[in-house]
């Protein structure tokens, strides 16, 4: 059974991101600007209200499938959901969808407004818009869901469908199964108790636990490692387990240097070569360094041509090295500039490594930057 205190204890995220690595979760970011009320009210919200607002180019459409969805993904994530507005409830979830987007708001920059599901002023197509309101007030807080087209005819057209504004609501419908909003309000919302219980579940996919990881803050490594290696059993969430396990800060370095020094792939052992670089940018924790560095000085014994380099993993580790000073690493990583510059190789593999070098040989160099 997870107990309010277990919450409290394993709570820190993995938020490095996967994929979008080095920004913060964005609903934590947010809540601060939440009063002392709004943030105990959205804590102990159970009851919501769900309203769903479906638009084609016609006018207003049936969104009861719309609504379906939406108050079915809600219900599975513990909530209980109306949509009587006469019914007392404790906020109230919104979501419009409409065969062509119409902005109305102003253009925010910065923050969760330069995320993928914030939304995108430019964007025509189908999209369905993700809102909320305690006591009646909208808090600010947006997302976006978009077909993978924008041009509704023609993507009707190409299926053989006339009714294009049913067939944009029917393509968004499918994007609300997939779009994991109800873990993401959860989060906006501060449930943690409520996440780790979706967590726990043995039912919850992979993906949706890696969101998950994502979106908690304060998350101890070693509460979170079990998860990481499960989600490592999967090849296409590999990689973003990976890099998940940098938010665990300075606890996740054994982790990750034994899956560097050991993963079964490149690309494995590059996601966690750049985990650890993240980390010492962030801690200034040394203990990042003698892996990276055996690893770049091993290297260098054999590389001649371009044949010898790994470059994902190569390149990830010189990187890595530059984020964290070390006089050890300036001699290697001077070999390293002279002998990739020696080599005729115009690939683009080759142009990111000697980018990262050189950059790293500026970050650790600091007497040869002194004039």
């Amino acid at each position: 059974m997870v107990t309010r205190a277990f919450i409290k204890a394993t709570v820190m995220v993995v938020s490095t991101l996967l994929l979008t690595a080095n920004l913060p979760p964005e609903s934590w970011a947010r809540r601060t600007y939440f009063t002392p009320e709004q943030k105990a009210l959205l804590e102990k919200a159970q009851t919501v209200l769900v309203t769903v607002l479906a638009l084609t180019e016609r006018g207003r459409a049936d969104a009861t499938p719309l609504l379906e969805v939406v108050k079915r993904r809600m219900e599975e994530a513990g909530y209980t959901v109306v949509t009587d507005r006469s019914v007392p409830h404790d906020v109230e979830f919104r979501v419009k969808c409409e065969e062509r987007k119409r902005w109305t708001g102003t253009t925010r920059e910065g923050g969760d407004a330069d995320l993928p599901d914030a939304p995108a002023r430019l964007w025509k197509g189908p999209a369905c818009l993700f809102n909320y309101r305690l006591q009646g007030k909208d808090l600010g807080w947006y997302k976006e869901v978009r077909t993978d087209f924008e041009r509704v005819r023609e993507a009707a057209q190409a299926a053989n469908v006339r009714d294009t504004g049913a067939y944009a609501l029917q393509q968004l419908k499918l994007k609300l199964e997939e779009y994991d909003f109800p873990v993401i309000v959860t989060a906006e919302w501060g449930q943690e108790d409520r996440l780790i219980e979706i967590l726990n579940k043995p039912e919850t996919s992979k993906r949706r636990k890696l969101k998950i990881l994502q979106l908690l803050t304060n998350i101890q490594a070693h509460e979170a490692i079990p998860y990481i290696k499960e989600i490592m059993q999967d090849p296409a969430l590999a990689e973003e387990a990976v890099e998940a396990l940098a938010a665990g800060g300075s606890e996740a370095i054994p982790y990750l240097t034994e899956i560097f020094q050991n993963g079964q792939s490149p690309e494995i052992r590059a996601a966690a070569a750049k985990a650890l670089g993240n980390i010492g940018a962030s801690t200034g924790d040394p203990r990042i360094t003698p892996p990276l560095l055996t690893y770049l000085t091993e290297n260098l014994k054999t590389i001649k041509t371009s044949k010898d380099i790994d470059f994902p993993v190569l390149t990830q580790v010189v990187w890595g090295l530059g984020k964290l000073r070390n006089e050890k690493s300036i001699e290697p990583i001077k070999e390293l500039e002279r002998k990739i510059w020696l080599i005729y190789d115009n690939s683009k593999a080759m142009k990111e490594l000697r980018e990262a070098t050189n950059w790293t040989h500026k970050q650790i160099d600091l007497d040869w930057q002194v004039q």
